[in-house]
């Protein structure tokens, strides 16, 4: 008899995480490869690759079809469209949830989750670290078991914090030290990390848990640097200096590795925090290779893939889109579906007398100017889409939208799970107006409106706090 073997979606399957984890369980089982540009990729007979933009629940549902087990590799540091607006973490919330409500109506036995190491004193965490235990616990708000796995720096030829290290190391002979280069972390080699993944992905139990992975050494990264120049056969001279200096660091960093600051300002905040693993797992988490054995084949790895002229993986021209995420505060009693209908007469309200907006018994909506029949923007309800936690808009029409390209430009209201916030966003909108225009007018309108809109919230939902107190 045919032993048969599990389906694994990889959500972040093109990625560094996802490509080595595909080559460790490869043979043990069926995978679907979850990318944006998954159509541009060749199925192979173990992976099937599926274009997938988790910024869309309906992308996610068709993804992760026929899955057993689902894996979640995502970050959204790096911008996703043209023109993107909003913080990182905002738009992790989106692909998160939609990630676990896609799990949950696919029937997902279980999800892992690659996130990072949480220290003590939750309430003062870095915007990173905060993200992280955020997609780890929306990602469970559905009832999918969840086995998180959190690690601190992980040590591998690519990734993104030991090719920031390995580049200050290799191209400063003299490094001034800040008091960050002096915070303890524990590095976990790349294997280790997959040896990992793979316990708890082909694991028939589900285990609604998280485990912290750590490597056997608790260094600083000073103590990092120090034995990545070992290893590179380099004389360094390192100066401590007794200030954290942030901005300076973020322009140091920026400077001499040419990072982008979108991968860097998050990671260089998180260092004040001490990333040692505490909540472990015998047999899970508990890694065996050393930094510097971690280090030296890192290093070789990148030097090789360099001598083979590796192309890169063809991420695509990114289209004249547009993608706007901002988070509120959802004042008590207010669902995401009342918060939509709620924003459309604020709209009106705040731009008087020049604004009107019209809403139809079906819940479409049309934004225009007084006096002029054509709208700015027209709103079409997607009932069949939408619930009490989620509204959802296509953008349809409009002077300001370029209807004959606009296909999946959409407007969504979304309440954060087990929270009292709420996502406002628009994705894969298309401007009519030139590109240059648009950003400098329309766009800074939108942040505007959003951000005076926030604050609206803000105020209503401290007026409900203020009255309930009154009443006690």
């Amino acid at each position: 008899m045919t032993e048969t073997k599990p389906v694994i979606a990889v959500a972040g399957a093109s990625g560094y995480i996802g490509q080595n984890l595909l080559k460790k369980l490869q043979g043990r089982a069926t995978f679907i490869g979850l990318s944006r540009n998954g159509d541009k990729r060749e199925d192979t007979e173990d992976i099937t690759w599926r274009s997938c933009d988790l910024f869309s629940l309906k992308d996610a549902e068709k993804g992760l079809e026929g899955a057993d087990i689902a894996v979640y590799l995502v970050h959204s540091m790096m911008p996703s469209a043209k023109l993107t607006q909003g913080h990182f973490a905002d738009m992790d919330v989106i692909l998160a949830d939609n990630f676990a409500q896609a799990a949950k109506k696919q029937g997902v036995k279980k999800i892992i989750y690659l996130g990072g190491i949480v220290p003590k004193g939750t309430e003062k965490l870095s915007a990173h670290l905060k993200s992280r235990l955020e997609v780890e616990r929306i990602l469970r708000a559905y009832g999918t078991p969840v086995t998180a796995l959190r690690a601190g720096l992980i040590v591998g030829p690519k990734g993104s914090s030991f090719p920031i290290l390995a580049k200050l190391v290799k191209r400063l002979p003299v490094m001034i030290l800040p008091k960050w280069t002096r915070t303890k972390t524990q590095p976990i080699a790349l294997p280790d990390v997959l040896s990992s993944l793979d316990k708890t992905v082909t694991d028939e139990k589900s285990v609604n848990d998280s485990y912290d992975l750590g490597g056997p050494e608790v260094m600083t990264y000073r103590q990092m640097m120090e034995q990545t120049a070992e290893v590179m056969g380099k004389k360094r001279w390192m100066y401590n200096v007794p200030f954290f200096s942030l901005y300076l660091s973020r322009l140091w960093l920026r400077l001499i590795t040419q990072t982008p600051k979108e991968t860097v300002y998050p990671l260089l905040a998180s260092l004040k925090h001490p990333l040692t693993a505490k909540q472990q797992e015998e047999g899970i988490s508990h890694g065996t290779i050393s930094f510097k054995e971690a280090a030296a084949y890192s290093l070789r790895e990148e030097e090789e893939e360099k001598e083979k002229l590796v192309k890169k993986p063809e991420i695509g021209p990114l289209k004249r889109d547009v993608r706007s995420v901002q988070r509120i505060t959802l004042p008590e009693g207010y669902r995401a579906d009342e918060v939509a209908k709620y924003y459309v007469q604020w709209l009106e309200r705040f731009l008087n007398p020049w604004v009107r907006t019209t809403v139809d018994e079906d819940l479409n909506c049309q934004i225009g100017w007084i006096g002029n029949k054509k709208p700015m923007l027209e709103l079409s309800y997607a009932p069949d889409r939408s619930t009490e936690d989620r509204a959802l808009y296509y953008i349809t029409g409009g002077f300001f939208s370029d209807s004959q390209r606009n296909e999946r430009g959409r407007m969504e209201f979304r309440k954060i799970p087990e929270s009292n916030e709420a996502i406002i966003a628009i994705h894969d909108y298309l401007p009519s107006m030139p590109w240059f225009i648009y950003k400098y007018t329309q766009a800074n309108a939108h942040l505007l409106i959003m951000a005076c809109f926030r604050q609206h919230m803000k105020k209503l939902d401290e007026g409900q706090m203020g009255k309930r107190l009154v009443s006690v």
